[in-house]
């Protein structure tokens, strides 16, 4: 059996359920986006509602090469939201969110296949 190699990836190292039990990602729905044109990479501005004990976060996110910002409005998606806040371009960026790159390398949003309560952590 043979298995195709990628030699860009990254070595996969193993770690302990407590590593990644200190990644909290959590599920939001968009609230407002609007285009970054200011970003490196094509981007959408994002605020995000995570419900209570989070609120409302902004993220800069590098997808508009796939989604229409007035489309992403009401959709949930995925996002780290224990990264401390990061600067891109003139914006502060509160959270990750989490995509995975298509077969061009653009990104596609992570998100659950159905609807469940914001602020609810992947586990």
């Amino acid at each position: 059996m043979h298995l195709d190699h990628d030699p860009t990836a990254l070595p996969v190292a193993a770690i302990g359920f407590d590593d990644f039990l200190k990644v909290d990602i959590r599920i939001g729905t968009i609230i407002e986006a609007e285009p970054y044109p200011e970003a490196r990479k094509p981007s959408i501005k994002l605020k995000i509602d995570f419900g209570d004990g989070i609120g409302v976060k902004k993220s800069s996110a590098q997808i508009a090469q796939l989604y229409d910002p007035a489309q992403l409005i009401g959709r949930q998606i995925a996002a780290v939201v224990n990264f401390p806040p990061r600067q891109i371009g003139k914006m502060i960026s509160e959270v990750l969110t989490l995509g995975f790159a298509d077969s061009e390398g653009h990104v596609v949003l992570f998100a659950p296949d159905r609807t469940v309560p914001n602020g609810s952590r992947l586990f």
